[in-house]
């Protein structure tokens, strides 16, 4: 069994002072949000990653670092690798480096990317899971979006389109809406 992680980057400000777009940073609402998830996935021991695969721009790599600080609840810090490829990347790339981590095996890996790559992405994973979790995520992954995957595989080469198990989706609204979590 391995579990996937798809979070998509927090909100940010709307140009960056370089005017290019991987510098574009968090907003207050986008560190605000980031906290959120991690919190929350530090209170879900089970979602804790052990190998966290980051795209290069800034705010994906502002929102892992938020999520790290916010999660505190793990033992060990998880592998973290920094993927030009996942900067603009389509479903098909996306596979390609998800398959990728069978070199270092990690049981729950973790991706920090952009949409519409990961929301595609999350669409074309879904084989089956939660019926709540599906409907949320098939307008959107919005930012700071995390959908959760399971695979019944062996290694990561073997994860393919349709065969994941949407177990959550979870968003800093429908954290919100959902005090029980």
């Amino acid at each position: 069994m391995r579990r996937l992680l798809l979070l998509r980057h927090s909100k940010t400000e709307n140009d960056a002072p370089t005017g290019q777009d991987q510098d574009r940073r968090l907003d207050d609402r986008g560190r605000l949000d980031a906290t959120a998830i991690g919190g929350w996935i530090g209170r879900h021991p089970p979602y804790v990653p052990d190998a966290v695969l980051v795209s290069p721009a800034a705010r994906a790599q502002q929102t892992w670092e938020i999520v790290r600080d916010a999660i505190k609840t793990q033992a060990t810090t998880p592998r973290v690798e920094f993927h030009a490829e996942l900067y603009g990347a389509d479903p098909a790339q996306l596979l390609q480096i998800i398959r990728m981590a069978e070199a270092t095996d990690p049981q729950v890996l973790m991706l920090v990317g952009h949409n519409p790559g990961m929301h595609e992405l999350a669409l074309a994973l879904t084989g089956g899971g939660d019926a709540a979790a599906k409907k949320a995520l098939e307008d959107n992954l919005p930012t700071t979006g995390l959908a959760i995957f399971d695979f019944a595989i062996e290694d990561w080469n073997e994860v393919a389109f349709r065969r994941g198990t949407l177990l959550r989706f979870i968003s800093p609204k429908r954290l919100k809406l959902d005090s029980d979590d």
